[in-house]
């Protein structure tokens, strides 16, 4: 299994990218998770520069994905999402680990 990112989350992160005039090149998706949030854990999503030897490595639609192996432990199968919808817009996660979830969808518990 993988982190998986969809094509409508790839070009969000793509723009973005764009948006701060970051080096494309470069760039890595880093995805994790840290204790906290209504449900347990919180899901985290950041850009940036640093792999790390132990990071586990994706290629999704054109973006780099890196992610450190506690948290992996919780986002293996995790497919990642963006949503622009009238009650608002952001990235959803499609967690198969989580037991539960919170209604906002940034939280969860294993």
């Amino acid at each position: 299994m993988a982190i998986e990112l969809s094509e409508t989350a790839a070009r969000e992160i793509k723009t973005i990218i764009q948006q701060q005039e970051l080096d494309a090149t470069k760039v890595r998706l880093r995805v994790g998770v840290k204790g906290g949030g209504c449900s347990g854990f919180s899901y985290l999503l950041d850009l940036t520069e640093q792999e790390r030897e132990t990071d586990e490595k994706f290629e999704k639609n054109g973006v780099t994905i890196v992610c450190d192996p506690k948290s992996y432990l919780y986002l293996n199968g995790v497919t990642i999402d963006f949503k622009d919808e009238v009650m608002g817009r952001g990235f959803v996660f499609s967690n198969p680990n989580a037991t539960s979830s919170c209604g906002c969808g940034s939280s969860f518990s294993a």
